[in-house]
């Protein structure tokens, strides 16, 4: 019979498993408390419980924990990215950044993505499974014992489509922000989806304080359509319609996510397109200067496009920022350590 997955449980969870093996149900929060806020690895660790239960719970239950694989620093020393091995061999990324107001980690919630975006790498190489939210947590958990730095953001922005793991990505979500455990605000973490509308709108209705971020990229369906592929199931009013769903429901400002390509999307044009569809939103642009990637022919915008593009949505009051560019050095977007990795021991 397969072990139990410790990490992945509430703490309601966590009793239940203690009344069911019958020992007492407060040692649950001990154990949480182990897992979450001191972070152990093994039950060796955990040093205020008997040992008999210690034995017990390693006969029916796991620790999940990450293998690092490979650690890259930014030349500035703001952006570390580290590439993790999960229990089966597969491979993950994970990117730490350092900013003047916190540490913001980007995680991945999927090996492998289907989406198919046409300027990200995780998407090459296929689909592969879900992670679960012990794999979610552990990311975090990893970089925050090695960088040995507190976490406070967190950014679900990484390999994968979010959504399309949805059940998994809300119980991480709940655990992470327990105050039983790491307790990190609901505030500081970010969900980005290419647009699965349904699920949006079931993520609006678990009344979390998150902050969703719609992967947009095109101010219409027939730039959206070059770009992703899911732009031929979900068209442009659906996902904004979905997006004003969240904002009734959660009052939490939007975020559109718009990875800048030269002469696909970057245009005055576009930029006009783009503040006349989403004017009176309370929302945020954030124009993304597209990271290049070999297996790709898509060029980055250039520096003086993508400023006169955020000077056109700003003339329609739009609120937009250009994300400054970290790790590009270290090949931190989406994918490409991981993909760098595979073709190396694949050869």
């Amino acid at each position: 019979m397969a072990k139990i997955d410790l990490k992945s449980l509430s703490l309601d969870e966590l009793k239940e498993i203690l009344v069911q093996i019958k020992d007492k149900p407060f040692r649950a929060k001990q154990i949480y408390e182990w897992l979450h806020v001191k972070l152990v690895t093994n039950f060796d660790e955990m040093t205020n419980i008997p040992k008999q239960l210690r034995e017990r719970l390693s006969e029916i239950s796991e620790i999940t924990n990450l293998t690092v694989v490979d650690k890259l620093e930014s030349a500035g020393g703001e952006t570390s990215k580290f590439l993790f091995r999960l229990y089966d061999g597969r491979v993950l990324e994970s990117v730490l950044m350092r900013y003047h107001h916190g540490n913001s980690v980007c995680i991945s919630s999927q090996v492998g993505c289907k989406m198919g975006c046409k300027f990200c790498a995780s998407t090459i190489g296929g689909f592969e499974r879900n992670l679960t939210p012990a794999e979610m947590l552990d990311q975090i958990y990893q970089i925050q014992r090695i960088s040995g730095e507190r976490v406070s953001n967190v950014v679900v922005m990484g390999t994968g489509e979010p959504l399309d793991n949805y059940d998994n990505l809300v119980k991480f979500i709940r655990i992470l922000t327990d105050e039983n455990g790491l307790n990190i605000s609901q505030r500081n973490i970010t969900v980005s989806t290419c647009g699965l509308v349904e699920k949006m709108k079931q993520l609006a209705d678990e009344e979390l304080q998150i902050t969703l971020a719609l992967s947009l990229h095109a101010p219409n369906d027939n730039v959206r359509q070059q770009l992703m592929p899911i732009a031929n199931k979900v068209d442009i009013s659906s996902a904004i319609k979905a997006c004003e769903y969240y904002y009734q429901k959660t009052g939490r400002r939007i975020t559109f996510e718009y990875s800048m390509v030269e002469g696909v999307n970057d245009l005055p044009e576009h930029a006009r397109e783009l503040a006349t569809r989403i004017k009176g939103l309370n929302c945020h642009v954030n124009l993304i200067p597209v990271n290049p990637i070999k297996e790709r022919d898509y060029r980055q915008s250039e520096s003086k496009n993508i400023q006169n593009f955020k000077n056109i949505l700003e003339k329609y009051r739009i609120n937009v920022t250009i994300r400054r560019e970290m790790g590009t050095d270290i090949n931190a977007a989406c994918g490409q350590l991981r993909k760098s990795y595979i073709d190396q021991t694949s050869v």
